[in-house]
């Protein structure tokens, strides 16, 4: 989701318009109209003032990304086969119900 959608979302669950959310934040209806259309960009800190006046807030995280750069995949296979080891295993080589097909 990117800055305008965000804007858009928070003043339409608060019941704003485009001129009291601008007052609410301490900008101009032509610069929040412009956020919204996304046709300019907000930096965060402004974002989040945005946000904030409309009663919400921003919040912002990192999601690791598989294969990206910097991940390590000996590491992730090390953590996935610990956990493997915590579940317990049935040894057993014998079926206990009959092969598909047999009678």
């Amino acid at each position: 989701m990117d800055a305008a959608d965000l804007i858009r979302r928070a003043r339409t669950a608060a019941g704003f318009t485009l001129r009291r959310l601008a007052e609410q934040a301490g900008t101009s209806h032509a610069t929040l109209s412009a956020y919204e259309a996304g046709n300019v960009n907000p930096s965060v800190r402004t974002l989040e003032r945005i946000v904030r006046a409309a009663g919400f807030n921003l919040e912002v995280g990192l999601i690791p990304l598989v294969g990206g750069e910097g991940f390590d995949r000996g590491n992730e296979l090390v953590q996935v086969l610990e956990l493997a080891a915590r579940f317990p295993a049935n040894q057993s080589r014998d079926l206990k119900y009959p092969r598909f097909g047999s009678k």
